[in-house]
């Protein structure tokens, strides 16, 4: 059983952590699914807008 963040985590060690995951439900972020076909073009410009929000 995978362990919960908090326990694999030490902010004391380093406050700075980069984190990622995978579409593990098959819910693709920004492309056509490859199982269903439905397209999530429309969450493209969203996201590209909040990453440039949080470089800023």
């Amino acid at each position: 059983m995978p362990k919960p963040r908090y326990a694999q985590v030490s902010l004391e060690a380093t406050p700075w952590y980069h984190c990622y995951s995978r579409c593990v439900r098959r819910s693709f972020l920004c492309c056509p699914g490859t199982v269903t076909g439905v397209s999530y073009e429309h969450r493209k410009q969203w996201v590209e807008d909040k990453i440039h929000e949080t470089l800023r």
